[in-house]
């Protein structure tokens, strides 16, 4: 009896332990003002993206999204897309990062012509660096032009949105996006900033 006790009160303190330890990953979050951290990622293509070609020339915007293919998701994967002069305009490269496999991202892609770069951050390192809550990734079957299909992800992130101009800062970060609006809002905020 005495090594159940025992037992579960080890058990409770390395629980806890682990749960502070993530818990502060997460908190480690980047604030308007820092530098944007740099990473690298396999885009919807297999080739390695890497953040130091685009700091420093040109607005960058990367937004964290759950999954591919779901229904918010999709709706601010369209609104980029549908954008894209305007962004072009503003000289803005545009970055979704979600914990997808790059065949997932792939498929995304060409389901919904997007024209813009996905990245594939299924280790969560990138949320990481960013601050981006991340939760168990999952699977979810969906009906496609091509036919039915299954898709799974290591990780699944909240969807947070940031802006990094061209001094490689954080100018803007949403914690509370608007799938459908995010585009939009991301637009009026870099026109108002180059006015």
């Amino acid at each position: 009896m005495k090594n159940l006790k025992t037992f579960k009160i080890v058990a409770v303190f390395a629980l806890s332990i682990i749960i502070s330890f993530s818990f502060s990953i997460v908190q480690s979050n980047i604030e308007i003002g820092d530098l944007a951290p740099s990473f690298q990622a396999n885009n919807q293509n297999g080739e390695l993206w890497n953040s130091s070609d685009y700091y420093g020339k040109g607005f960058v915007v990367v937004y964290f999204y759950p999954a591919a293919l779901t229904g918010g998701c999709t709706k601010q994967a369209c609104s980029y897309r549908d954008f894209e002069s305007r962004l072009n305009d503003l000289d803005v490269e545009v970055v979704g990062v979600s914990g997808d496999a790059v065949k997932n991202l792939k498929i995304f892609e060409k389901e919904h012509q997007l024209n813009f770069t996905l990245l594939s951050d299924i280790s969560g390192d990138i949320a990481v660096k960013f601050g981006v809550p991340i939760v168990a990734g999952g699977t979810i079957e969906k009906e496609i032009s091509s036919g039915k299909i299954s898709l799974s992800r290591s990780i699944t992130t909240k969807r947070w949105t940031f802006i990094i101009d061209k001094n490689s800062k954080i100018v803007y970060k949403d914690m509370a996006v608007n799938a459908a609006e995010d585009s939009k809002k991301v637009i009026d905020f870099i026109k108002k900033s180059t006015d």
